[in-house]
Protein backbone atom coordinates (compact mmCIF):
# COMPACT_ATOMS: atom_id res chain seq x y z
CA UNK A 1 0.00 0.00 0.00
CA UNK A 2 1.42 3.67 -0.85
CA UNK A 3 0.65 6.91 0.73
CA UNK A 4 -2.43 7.84 -2.08
CA UNK A 5 -4.29 4.74 -1.12
CA UNK A 6 -3.63 4.98 3.06
CA UNK A 7 -4.87 8.95 2.42
CA UNK A 8 -7.97 7.29 0.16
CA UNK A 9 -8.67 4.18 2.35
CA UNK A 10 -8.68 6.99 5.61
CA UNK A 11 -10.97 9.65 3.67
CA UNK A 12 -13.39 6.84 2.84
CA UNK A 13 -13.23 5.17 6.72
CA UNK A 14 -13.84 8.97 8.31
CA UNK A 15 -16.97 9.04 6.15
CA UNK A 16 -18.49 5.85 6.56
CA UNK A 17 -17.52 6.80 10.39
CA UNK A 18 -19.67 10.10 10.16
CA UNK A 19 -22.35 8.78 8.42
CA UNK A 20 -22.89 6.44 11.39
CA UNK A 21 -22.47 8.45 14.09
CA UNK A 22 -24.86 11.10 12.47
CA UNK A 23 -27.62 8.36 12.75
CA UNK A 24 -26.97 7.14 15.83
CA UNK A 25 -25.76 10.18 18.08
CA UNK A 26 -26.34 13.53 16.34
CA UNK A 27 -26.37 15.20 13.14
CA UNK A 28 -23.51 17.37 14.30
CA UNK A 29 -21.28 14.37 12.81
CA UNK A 30 -21.92 15.78 8.98
CA UNK A 31 -19.70 18.42 10.20
CA UNK A 32 -17.37 15.88 10.03
CA UNK A 33 -18.11 14.45 7.20
CA UNK A 34 -17.90 18.21 5.20
CA UNK A 35 -14.34 18.40 6.80
CA UNK A 36 -12.86 15.38 5.18
CA UNK A 37 -14.68 16.56 2.10
CA UNK A 38 -12.79 20.31 2.17
CA UNK A 39 -9.67 18.10 3.18
CA UNK A 40 -9.65 15.95 0.01
CA UNK A 41 -10.24 18.86 -1.95
CA UNK A 42 -8.10 21.64 -0.87
CA UNK A 43 -5.55 18.63 -1.17
CA UNK A 44 -6.63 18.08 -4.70
CA UNK A 45 -5.26 21.90 -5.50
CA UNK A 46 -2.79 22.28 -3.27
CA UNK A 47 -1.08 18.91 -3.24
CA UNK A 48 -0.95 19.48 0.93
CA UNK A 49 -2.45 16.63 3.43
CA UNK A 50 -1.74 16.15 6.79
CA UNK A 51 -2.77 12.55 6.68
CA UNK A 52 -0.04 11.88 3.73
CA UNK A 53 2.42 13.65 5.43
CA UNK A 54 1.49 10.97 8.86
CA UNK A 55 1.12 8.19 6.51
CA UNK A 56 4.76 9.05 4.78
CA UNK A 57 6.53 9.52 8.05
CA UNK A 58 5.10 5.94 9.32
CA UNK A 59 7.59 4.57 6.34
CA UNK A 60 4.65 3.89 3.50
CA UNK A 61 6.31 4.60 -0.05
CA UNK A 62 4.93 7.37 -2.00
CA UNK A 63 2.12 7.24 -4.47
CA UNK A 64 1.68 9.61 -7.79
CA UNK A 65 -0.26 12.15 -5.91
CA UNK A 66 1.35 13.08 -2.49
CA UNK A 67 5.25 12.96 -2.78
Amino acid sequence: MNVDRAVMAFAGVMILLSIALTHYVSPWFWLLTAFVGLNLLQASFTGFCPAAKIFKSMGLSCGNAFR
